[in-house]
């Protein structure tokens, strides 16, 4: 699973695949695609769940509005995971290798999607406690839909369509594809390097939106809370906690792979590595923190059953339903 350049021609100083420098480290390249294939029945189960509790929730607020996009975004990427960890594995099968190349992209968007909507969540929040009454627009069940509608469609004939399109190489022969850089032409790498670099400064720009809009949220209820006399220290350590859970979940999910994705590229697309033994650690380390990111589709069901309320009421009253019902069923026999 991978949106790194691959170059045709040869790093500088480049060694052999087979070099026993190397050979040690290139067997474990399956250890990524395996943590992949481990994390798929963890995450279907979460985001199944989640989906199950959010088509009983009434959409009756924005924050609903936006939480059950994710959720949408959270099991599609669950759903994409097998075909690119398969197209990872030493051993895959080469019709596989193709179709993930076409698959990917639509992965990457709606991670980026996902990214998008949890600004919109702080942003949402930021107005609703920091500055009620302002921008009712943004506030307006109908308005957030068509907004979530725009950033999926944008992101996704932003990033991935291109992509997708300029993938379009003819195949002489389908043994010769290792990457889907092959698929491209010079169009689409270029295309591709930009695009990158794009997403990757539109991440720290989301990042900065999420940090200020929940430290700001935090200072306001606890000066609330000041204000009304109140001395329930209690209740101000649970918001410190909620703004800190959601701020440091999003930066220790998302923050390594973007750190570590900038001097990659650079890497790639200059072709500046020491050796090819560089770039193959590089290239670890690189999907290694992309897997990191994803797992935050597994997190997300548990940050709803922590800060959302009637989430959380909902699923525990649909897990009483059902095991009422199973008992009644177990009695009746």
């Amino acid at each position: 699973m991978t949106l790194v350049i691959l170059r045709t021609r040869l790093l500088p100083n480049q060694t052999s695949a087979s070099d026993p420098e190397c050979r040690s480290f290139l067997y474990q390249q399956n250890i990524v695609p395996i943590l992949y294939f481990l994390m798929f029945p963890v995450s279907l189960l979460l985001n199944g769940v989640a989906a199950w509790v959010s088509l009983h929730l009434k959409s009756t607020s924005t924050f609903m509005v936006y939480q059950k996009n994710i959720i949408a975004a959270d099991v599609l990427m669950t759903l994409i995971m097998p075909i690119d960890a398969t197209s990872e594995m030493t051993e895959h099968s080469k019709i596989i290798l193709v179709l993930s190349c076409y698959v990917s992209p639509i992965f990457y968007s709606t991670q980026y999607t996902c990214i998008t909507l949890l600004g919109l969540i702080s942003l949402d929040r930021f107005f609703k406690i920091v500055m009620p009454g302002s921008l009712l627009l943004a506030q307006n069940l109908t308005f957030s839909k068509v907004l979530s509608g725009s950033v999926w469609v944008t992101l996704f004939c932003v990033t991935a369509l291109p992509n997708m399109i300029l993938s379009n190489k003819p195949i002489v022969n389908l043994e010769e594809i290792t990457s889907c850089m092959h698929l491209k032409e010079a169009p689409g790498l270029e295309f591709h390097e930009n695009i990158i670099i794009y997403l990757n400064g539109y991440f720290w720009l989301v990042s900065v939106v999420i940090t200020v809009c929940y430290i700001c949220i935090a200072k306001k209820v606890i000066q609330s809370y000041r204000n009304s006399g109140s001395k329930n220290n209690q209740g101000n350590q649970k918001i410190k906690l909620r703004v800190f859970l959601v701020v440091v979940v999003f930066f220790l999910s998302f923050g390594p792979y973007h750190l570590i994705r900038i001097p990659y590229t650079f890497m790639q697309v200059n072709s500046v590595a020491d050796s090819y033994c560089t770039y193959v650690l590089s290239k670890f380390i690189k999907e290694f923190s992309l897997w990191f990111a994803t797992t935050n589709i597994c997190m997300n069901p548990l940050l709803y059953i922590f800060l959302c309320h009637e989430f959380k009421e909902k699923l525990m009253a649909m897990m009483e339903k059902l095991g009422t019902s199973s008992e009644e069923h177990h009695n009746s026999h």
